[in-house]
């Protein structure tokens, strides 16, 4: 008998990018019954809407993904809604959980909770030793009090809830919205229009020296599945592929893959963000066996030909 049969989950955040492939992830597992609570009915900032939505779906468990997010120029004009939204809707959802009696709560983080000055590989016990990185530090404090009441919850009310802190994710699915587009889909999306409209060249923000990790949705989605099922402890755990590529590697990557023939035009005026990020991932695949398994390359590639099918079927 599969461990999901007849269990009811709740996902928030469960129509997004990362969502959809946790739902579906979860419905081939054999989980009995998934809710995805949507915005425009359930604005989990409010407190009434929380505890509707809990008796609406009677969970077992909360996997709480929801999250207002974007890239670095979207969290330098959003630093209140950011730290607002993302604190309320944590808050709001762990406690509501505890009193409704949920059985365990998946709460996700962030890899922008680490200091900005992290010794690479970032490991978990780093998280408190230093201010975030401040183009997203509202964001990432905001996502990383759920780490606090998480454990403060467990300590006091014996509440199970654990918490994820994955890298950054890409994919087939991801947002490629100009103005709150993470990096990977921003460079695809410049390259491949670029491409198409016949450009000479691109800019790229900053300098191209910062490094970054990143996660296959697939692999992310799997891995948060994979907690859920086995891990109930109160310590954080890195959810990555524990490898890192530098901006500039990863722009040459992206044009050699799109077949983009321009130049690239780097404006060094335009924040790097994070210095450098890399994670340890050794704790997850000890606690719950997780190890991320489509490689870099492939993962890049699939995501370009999303990206390409879903323009060309706007077109048609």
């Amino acid at each position: 008998m599969s461990l999901w049969e007849g269990r009811k989950v709740v996902v928030t955040g469960g129509a997004g990018f990362l969502g959809r492939v946790v739902v579906q992830e979860l419905k081939e597992r054999g989980c009995g019954e998934v809710f995805v609570p949507r915005s425009k009915d359930y604005d989990l900032r409010e407190k009434e809407a929380v505890v509707r939505m809990l008796k609406d779906a009677a969970p077992d468990m909360v996997i709480h993904l929801a999250a207002v997010v974007g890239g670095i120029g979207a969290n330098r004009e959003n630093p209140g809604k950011f730290f607002y939204d993302n604190m309320m809707m944590g808050v709001q959802l762990l406690e509501q959980s505890r009193l409704y009696g949920v059985d365990k709560l998946v709460a996700i983080g962030t890899i922008c909770a680490y200091p900005k000055f992290t010794p690479v590989p970032f490991r978990e016990e780093s998280l408190w030793d230093g201010y975030p990185e401040e183009t997203n530090a509202p964001y990432g404090l905001a996502k990383k009090m759920l780490l606090v009441q998480s454990q403060a919850y467990r300590a006091q009310y014996g509440f199970n809830s654990i918490y994820l802190l994955p890298v950054n994710l890409y994919g087939p699915g991801d947002n490629f919205a100009v103005e709150s587009s993470h990096v990977i889909p921003a460079l695809i999306k410049k390259c491949v229009d670029a491409k198409r409209s016949g450009q000479r060249s691109i800019t790229v923000w900053g300098t191209g020296k910062a490094s970054r990790e990143f996660l296959y949705v697939d692999d992310a989605a799997r891995g948060i599945v994979m907690a859920a099922e086995s891990y109930n402890k109160s310590e954080p755990v890195n959810l990555g592929a524990g490898f890192e590529i530098t901006i500039r590697d990863l722009v040459g990557l992206i044009v050699e893959l799109t077949g983009f023939q321009g130049e690239v035009v780097w404006d060094a005026g335009k924040p790097d963000g994070q210095p450098r990020r890399c994670l340890d991932t050794s704790r997850a695949e000890r606690e719950f066996g997780f190890r991320a398994e489509v490689p870099f390359r492939e993962g890049l590639r699939r995501t370009i030909e999303w990206y390409c099918q879903s323009e060309r079927d706007k077109d048609s």
